[in-house]
């Protein structure tokens, strides 16, 4: 009888029937918004519990994301780009000695064509993959004009640009096939590494393949080029072998980071100097160091939780420390549980969850960008990776890692302990991508003579 007379008001009554329905519906909202807010203020974050002596010193994972995000990225976005559009090249950082060896190498000595007069080649030299022409593409693009390498649906990404300028290239029977699915024409490009948004490629190696017989590296080189200039370019285009594969052939990569500095950092770094490393440059440093860390721990200010308040933590580090805590990483086996980002942690056995490091370096350059008066340029720290494999945002997850232990004056071989941690809470949160660039791709094995910083 009571729903009966509901029905009838709110046919006689419909708009007092909205009113009491919108009071009702506020309300609801209110109240869970005040649950939400009251779930978010109870919520704990969950910091790793550092045992050494310097875990006082260490920033926090929200003190070194503020450090690492206030520099003056620009100018290295600038000096990427003009990397990427032929302007300069790296010889202005490191000097031509040092950037010779790092060019495009050979591919007849990288890549090994089929052997011509193989009975078993001769015999499938007419059909299936046998009979397509494979394409070796060296790219350079700008990170942060891209929303990264892979192709995403409504997205400006690498891949989707330029399998869009290889889809000229298809043969008949691929197009054909994406015409009945209704899809673009577009090639299929393989790369040797995908990178994340903002991050530059000097010599970003992709792959291309296609039965067409008519199709010329010239031809492929002036579609990409005419994309999107200043943005991307092709560095080489070359017929390879049927069986070169981008990623799985590759035996190592190179990535360079380029750290600004902040007025006031600027000072002259000596790598490999006798003279101990002072680890701690600013005025709140109160007691002596050992070994970098503090010696009288119980004369400084410590808050509520048992650590240094933000601002009496240690703000500044040494380039020379960076370099000798990467320098321990140099023939070591690190392991992605720990300082890779955006993957399952369980991934944790065998040989393809982990990488080996051939050269880790760091030294202290100039950017051609004026910064003061004097036309001095911007100092930067760079730091070199080279190894036969990365993860998703190790490479920044290492670097952020390093300023902040370099800071904290931590042993020097801080980042090797980390691995037995287990807990990728141990590591900083990654660098920002501006910073990041993949220099280059190798074919064979790494000779330690061929780096950027020796």
């Amino acid at each position: 009888m009571r729903t009966v007379i509901r029905i009838m008001l709110s046919l006689c009554f419909p708009t007092e029937v909205a009113r009491v329905a919108a009071a009702a519906a506020g309300k609801a909202f209110r109240r869970l918004s005040m649950e939400s807010q009251s779930r978010a203020e109870k919520k704990v974050y969950v910091h790793y519990n550092h045992t050494d002596s310097c875990k006082f010193a260490r920033w926090t994972a929200k003190e070194s994301y503020e450090f690492m995000r206030a520099r003056p990225w620009q100018d290295v976005v600038d000096f990427y780009s003009d990397i990427v559009s032929g302007r300069l090249t790296l010889s202005y950082l490191f000097g031509t000695e040092r950037t010779r060896t790092s060019s495009i190498h050979d591919d007849e000595n990288e890549i090994p064509e089929v052997e011509a007069g193989s009975d078993a080649n001769e015999d499938r030299a007419g059909s299936g993959r046998w009979a397509r022409a494979n394409f070796k593409i060296v790219v350079s693009y700008h990170g942060p004009s891209f929303d990264g390498w892979q192709k995403q649906p409504d997205l400006n990404t690498v891949q989707g640009l330029v399998e869009k300028c290889l889809g000229s290239f298809v043969d008949e029977k691929r197009a054909k096939l994406l015409k009945e699915k209704c899809k673009p024409l577009e090639g299929c490009a393989l790369v040797a590494g995908r990178t994340d948004k903002g991050v530059t490629a000097l010599q970003q190696v992709c792959s291309f393949y296609t039965w067409r017989k008519d199709v010329k590296p010239s031809d492929i080189e002036d579609a990409i080029n005419s994309a999107a200039p200043g943005k991307i370019r092709v560095i080489s285009v070359s017929q390879v072998s049927r069986v070169f594969h981008p990623n799985f052939s590759a035996k190592w990569r190179r990535y360079l980071y380029i750290f600004p500095l902040n007025d006031g950092e600027n000072r002259e770094q000596s790598i490999g100097s006798e003279v101990e490393v002072e680890n701690f440059h600013t005025s709140n440093n109160v007691g002596k160091q050992s070994n970098g860390c503090y010696e009288n721990i119980e004369n400084l200010l410590i808050n509520d939780e048992g650590g240094f308040g933000s601002h009496e933590k240690p703000r500044n580090f040494t380039i020379c420390r960076v370099n000798l805590l990467l320098q321990r990483l140099e023939e070591k086996l690190l392991s992605y549980k720990t300082f890779a980002r955006d993957t399952k942690a369980s991934r944790n056995i065998g040989p393809p969850t982990e990488c080996f490091i051939y050269h880790a370096r760091a030294t202290e350059a100039t950017l051609p960008c004026p910064v003061n008066d004097h036309g001095e340029g911007r100092k930067v720290m760079c730091v070199e990776l080279v190894a036969n494999r990365f993860l998703r945002k190790m490479v920044r997850v290492l670097v952020a890692t390093l300023v902040r232990e370099a800071a904290a004056g931590a042993d020097e071989d801080a980042l090797l302990k980390l691995m037995d941690a287990t807990c990728r809470r141990a590591t900083a949160p990654p660098a920002p991508p501006e910073g990041l660039c993949l220099v280059d791709v190798g074919y064979t094995k790494f000779d330690p003579q061929n780096s950027l910083i020796p």
